[in-house]
């Protein structure tokens, strides 16, 4: 069990109320264990972060990154991030809204095989 910030939980709820399209496209093709049958989880708090998609199976993060993440402060606060997420025995893959909204099957592939290294 990763450690759980129940602050959060609030925090959660309303990001899964008011996902980006990206986060929506992606999450119609992560749930329902459409990808080797793994549980996939939505706006996920793990330490004092909330994830945008968790697999506890596979150990594994995804995040879709609007154009915030990609200014000097973002990067850094993304690179903090994903080495104390990294700690904890967790894969952080990361795409772009683009790459997600564009590329989806290229996006679910790449999440599938992180998944068939990462799962027992």
């Amino acid at each position: 069990m990763k450690p759980y910030n129940k602050n959060l939980k609030q925090a959660s709820r309303d990001l899964r109320n008011n996902m980006t399209e990206a986060e929506k496209l992606l999450w119609a093709r992560l749930r329902g264990k459409q990808i080797l049958g793994l549980q996939f989880y939505r706006q996920k708090p793990i330490l004092n972060y909330v994830v945008d998609f968790y697999c506890p199976a596979a150990n594994l993060v995804i995040e879709c990154d609007g154009g915030q993440h990609f200014t000097d402060e973002g990067l850094e606060a993304d690179r903090i991030r994903d080495q104390r997420l990294t700690e904890l025995g967790l894969t952080v893959l990361r795409f772009d809204n683009g790459q997600v909204l564009g590329e989806i099957d290229d996006v679910v592939e790449r999440i599938n095989q992180s998944c068939l290294k990462e799962s027992p």
